[in-house]
């Protein structure tokens, strides 16, 4: 009697002998979401940089600078998730236009408000609606693949290639921000930043024909409108997301502290550029790799790699030397990233997967949002480079969490049934 495992994914997917870029990029349909795609969330890079400029010129305070940036991000870690939810029950275009638009208008009465010497209170009350309508282009563009690939091997190679399409960038968008804001005028990143969303979003908001089935309709509507907080494993990953957004938001206040001090404020995007290109490298030889071990033991190897060089960002006290650290701490953090997103394919349901990803980027935001805060008062107050004590206890605080749950992460086996002879099925439950 002869025994065969299927399973309802596969049925449905290419099984490449190994999957890579190319095999990839020619998924039918994908190009259609993929340019609009990168050019709407191109400006989520130019954002927290840009409010760090434009509120550190106009108050002289690196200290208020970072509280405005974070209340931006709080706002965003906050909102996204419920974002991501309602794109998945009612479908990302209805989501995606009206939150452009509320973008673009909050951040340009954000930037009124500071060229108007506005208090701290009015910055703040302008930066919650700005963080909480960003466009969470990231995660519906992923959801998009996992509705292409479903289940594929080449899930993967798609988590890898989006993560090198977010550190592109985040190449070019702190480069751009800083370009224009010291080039031109220190509110011409933030103007970009929200002309740029507009823009993109409404392109991408007009790919009707590739985006995710809404569930509102579902017959089962409360199994699929299930949060996906609820699985222990994205509560995990949470928890490592924010300590990689510490990196995030403490190199941003730190570096600019640092080209500041010794005169060289252009700098600034040229150091954070070798940071995210370090990201970016070591995404792309992430992706090309047909990995053996299981994701989330490379994730706990990768993670302890990341906050062990993080964690002597502190030390650096030239440009040399701080460059060669933030493109090394750049090429820990990738392998991270595209392991913890392709673990929510393996922990989550399809119709919970956007918000998911947005719990995750979210995730992101908020380690960004305390970071910059916590390293602007640290600048203000201590030592030049004690911002980038951020880093390090972030990313050590949840490489801590990561190891003691890590078990967590191994995700059940779904949809499984045993096929005994021919014609004959007998379903199988698999916990």
């Amino acid at each position: 009697m002869e025994s065969t495992v299927t399973t309802e994914s596969a049925e449905n997917s290419p099984a490449p002998s190994r999957p890579g870029y190319g095999q990839l990029l020619r998924t039918r349909g994908a190009w259609t979401f993929l340019l609009p795609g990168f050019a709407a969330r191109q400006p989520f890079a130019m954002l927290t940089i840009s409010i760090v400029l434009l509120v550190q010129h106009t108050t002289g305070s690196y200290g208020a600078a970072g509280a405005a940036a974070a209340a931006t991000g709080v706002s965003m870690a906050l909102f996204a998730p419920y974002s991501g939810r309602l794109a998945d029950r009612y479908g990302q275009r209805a989501v995606l236009i009206p939150g452009v638009l509320v973008h673009t208008l909050s951040g340009l009465s954000l930037t009124a408000l500071a060229l108007a010497h506005a208090p701290l209170w009015a910055l703040f009350l302008a930066a919650v609606p700005t963080g909480a309508s960003v466009p969470q282009v990231g995660p519906m563009v992923r959801a998009r693949w996992g509705v292409k690939l479903q289940g594929s091997p080449l899930m993967t190679t798609a988590a890898a290639f989006e993560s090198v399409t977010d550190e592109l960038t985040f190449v070019f968008g702190p480069l751009l921000a800083t370009a224009l804001c010291t080039g031109v005028t220190p509110a011409a990143g933030l103007i970009t930043e929200g002309a740029l969303t507009l823009v993109g979003g409404l392109l991408f908001a007009a790919q009707k024909s590739t985006q995710p089935p809404a569930t509102a309709g579902y017959g089962h509507a409360r199994v699929q409108h299930a949060s996906a907080l609820r699985v222990p494993g994205v509560r995990v990953l949470v928890v490592t997301f924010l300590g990689i957004g510490s990196v995030f938001g403490g190199m941003q206040v730190s570096l600019a502290a640092f080209t500041e001090s010794i005169g060289e404020p252009g700098l600034n995007g040229v150091l954070y550029g070798v940071f995210a290109a370090g990201n970016m490298l070591s995404g792309i030889v992430c992706g090309a790799i047909a990995w053996k071990a299981a994701p989330q033991h490379r994730l706990v190897v990768g993670y302890t790699a990341l906050a062990v060089i993080a964690s002597a960002l502190w030390t650096a006290h030239s440009v040399l030397l701080l460059a060669g650290l933030g493109l090394l701490v750049g090429m820990c953090i990738a392998p991270a990233l595209i392991t913890g997103y392709t673990l929510v394919e393996a922990l989550v349901p399809a119709g919970a997967r956007t918000e998911a990803f947005t719990w995750l980027t979210g995730a992101v935001a908020l380690g960004q949002a305390a970071a910059v805060t916590i390293a602007g008062q640290l600048e203000d107050r201590l030592w030049n480079g004690a911002g980038f004590l951020v880093p390090a206890g972030g990313t050590l605080l949840a490489l801590a969490t990561l190891v003691t749950l890590r078990a967590r992460l191994v995700a059940p086996q779904r949809n499984l049934t045993v096929a005994r002879g021919v014609g004959h099925r007998v379903p199988v439950t698999v916990d």
